[in-house]
């Protein structure tokens, strides 16, 4: 079912009642196709699908101006689009992990090149971009009932960088 809706203005919107899934746009310096290759190499189900040139007549002409990618099925588009803006921790991606495996393989390969550790399971990889490693196993522990057993949680995760699962199974045990 397609919604019309006629406004005063020269012009028709139409919006689908089912909306597309959102893409999500990483502005890089000129490292966007260096980068959309490292991550389709990290993730699977994953590939980089368009890398489109900057039209000639420009000062980039022929250099990488966006690339379309997929990680692990979510769309993304990498923009060369200069250094005016750089990445921070205001935003990040989770990356569930299912298994200690899991958070070894991501966080060893997020980190790989130059990224930088910070706390509580967070990272920097090589370009900027912050990444959560979190085994799916942390909401419950920490949204557990028992108080006490979320605090010895909460007060485990704050000593780690990278997560090790079997620290936070220990701090959630019953006390002796």
């Amino acid at each position: 079912m397609v919604i019309t809706v006629r406004c005063n203005r020269p012009y028709t919107y139409e919006r689908s009642e089912q909306m597309d899934a959102f893409t999500t746009c990483l502005w890089f310096d000129t490292q966007g196709e260096e980068a959309a290759k490292f991550y389709t190499s990290i993730f699977p189900n994953s590939s980089v699908d368009k890398v489109t040139p900057y039209p000639g007549g420009t000062e980039r002409a022929g250099q990488t101006m966006t690339v379309d990618f997929v990680l692990n099925g979510s769309k993304f588009v990498a923009l060369n689009g200069g250094p005016e803006f750089r990445f921070n921790e205001s935003i990040s991606f989770q990356v569930p992990c299912q298994d200690q495996a899991d958070v070894d393989h991501y966080w060893t390969a997020l980190t790989e090149g130059g990224g930088e550790e910070s706390m509580c399971g967070w990272l920097k990889d090589k370009f900027g971009v912050s990444w959560q490693v979190v085994p799916t196993q942390l909401e419950k522990m920490l949204s557990s009932l028992d108080s006490a057993q979320s605090e010895r949680v909460t007060q485990a995760l704050f000593q780690m960088r990278k997560i090790i699962i079997a620290d936070l199974e220990a701090a959630a045990a019953p006390s002796r």
